[in-house]
C-alpha cells in the first residue's frame, strides 16, 4: 500500500524539542529504510505558543491537527493541560493507554513487570470546569458518563484478551458511590461480554501500594482520568524511569502518541534527556498507522524501532543519566540509528 498519512508534531517545551529531534532523527531512518509515505506537519503549542500567539493551541495550528491522521507530541510545560485536554476532547481520543513493563538492562523496583492501564481519557475532573464561588471557595466538577465508562471498558477488556486475560477496576467507589460507583458497576457489566477474561477491583489507594509492593500481579488496569494518570507516572517510575514510558491516545478515527513524561525543565539545553519515551511513542505511531491500512511495513518499522531500543538498554553500554549511565541524548540517538 502507498496511502499517505499526515502527522502532526508538536516540539513541546522544555526537554520537548531535544527527545523530538532524537524521535525525528529515528523515524527519518525507517521512513527511508521501509519506503514509508508520512508527511509532516510542524506545529506550535505549549508554552513557547503561549508567549508567541497568547494562547496555548493557536486556531492555525489546531487546524493543521484536525486535518492530519496522527499526532506525534512532545511534552509540554505549564500549558499542558490546554493543549492535551483539547486535542483528546477536541478529537474524542478517548483511549489512553499506557503500558509499563521492565526493559533488560534497566535496574527497576521489581523484575518481570508488564503491565498496561487502560485510562478513561475525556471526563472526570480532567473536564476542566473548575469554578471560585466566593473569595476562598472553589470547586470543581466531576463528569462520569456510563457512554465513555462503556466504551473504555471495552478497550481493556479487549487488550486484556490478548495478555494474560485479567482486568482489575481501580476506584473508590466507597467514598465517591455515585460516580465511581457508575464506572465501577459498567465495567463488571461489560465484562460480561468477555467471559474468558477474570475481573477484580481495588481502591485506588491500595492500587498505588500494591504498584510499588507487588506490581507482577497487575495485567490490566481499568480506571478513570485522575486515577490513571497518577498510576501510570508511578509505574513508569518503578519500571525503572518515567523517560522509558510512552502513551497513546485513541479515537475510533484519529490518534495521538507521547511520551508519559513532563517537560523536565531542570534538565533542558543540557543534552542528558532521554529520549527512549519518544521514541517507543513514535515507533507505536507507525505500527497504528499499520492497522489503519497503511500495511505491514509500518508495523514492522514500529518494531524495529523497538527492538533496537531494547538491544541498546540490554547491552548497558550507552545509557542516560536516569538510567545510571552517562550518555548524552544525540549518543543514545546513534546508538539505537546503528541498530536500525
Amino acid at each position: 500500500m502507498n496511502e499517505m498519512f499526515r502527522v502532526a508534531v508538536i516540539e513541546g517545551d522544555g526537554i520537548g524539542p531535544e527527545v523530538l529531534a532524537a524521535a525525528r532523527v529515528i523515524l527519518e531512518k525507517v521512513l527511508s529504510k521501509y519506503g514509508l509515505s508520512i508527511e509532516v506537519k510542524h506545529v506550535e503549542a505549549g508554552d513557547v505558543a503561549v508567549s508567541k500567539y497568547g494562547e496555548a493551541l493557536p486556531e492555525s495550528s489546531w487546524n493543521i491537527i484536525k486535518t492530519c491522521d496522527a499526532i506525534l507530541k512532545g511534552p509540554v510545560g505549564e500549558s499542558a493541560g490546554e493543549v492535551v485536554v483539547k486535542i483528546r476532547r477536541g478529537l474524542d481520543l478517548y483511549a489512553n493507554i499506557r503500558p509499563a513493563k521492565t526493559f533488560p538492562g534497566v535496574k527497576a523496583l521489581k523484575p518481570g513487570i508488564d503491565l498496561v492501564i487502560v485510562r478513561e481519557n475525556t471526563e472526570d475532573v480532567y473536564i476542566r470546569a473548575e469554578y471560585m464561588l466566593t473569595d476562598g471557595v472553589s470547586v470543581a466538577l466531576r463528569l462520569v458518563t456510563k457512554r465513555a465508562s462503556e466504551r473504555i471498558a471495552r478497550k481493556a477488556f479487549e487488550l486484556a484478551r490478548s495478555r494474560r486475560r485479567k482486568v482489575t477496576v481501580v476506584h473508590k467507589a466507597n467514598v465517591l458511590t455515585v460516580t465511581d460507583g457508575l464506572f465501577k458497576r459498567v465495567v463488571y457489566d461489560v465484562g460480561k461480554s468477555f467471559p474468558g477474561v477474570e475481573v477484580d477491583e481495588m481502591y485506588i489507594d491500595a492500587a498505588v501500594m500494591d504498584l510499588v509492593r507487588r506490581p507482577e500481579k497487575f495485567d490490566v488496569i481499568v480506571t478513570t482520568n485522575l486515577y490513571g494518570d497518577i498510576l501510570s507516572d508511578l509505574a513508569a517510575y518503578v519500571t525503572g524511569s518515567i523517560g522509558l514510558a510512552a502513551s497513546a491516545n485513541i479515537g475510533d478515527e484519529k490518534a495521538m502518541f507521547e511520551p508519559i513524561h513532563g517537560a523536565a525543565f531542570d534538565i533542558a539545553g543540557k543534552g542528558v534527556a532521554n529520549p527512549t519515551a519518544m521514541m517507543l511513542a513514535t515507533a507505536w505511531m507507525l505500527k497504528w498507522l499499520g492497522e489503519r491500512g497503511g500495511g505491514r511495513r509500518y508495523v514492522e518499522a514500529g518494531e524495529a524501532i523497538e527492538k533496537a531500543i531494547e538491544n541498546v538498554l540490554s547491552e548497558g553500554k550507552v545509557l542516560t543519566p536516569d538510567l545510571g549511565g552517562t550518555a548524552k541524548t544525540i549518543e543514545f540517538t546513534e546508538a539505537v540509528a546503528l541498530r536500525l
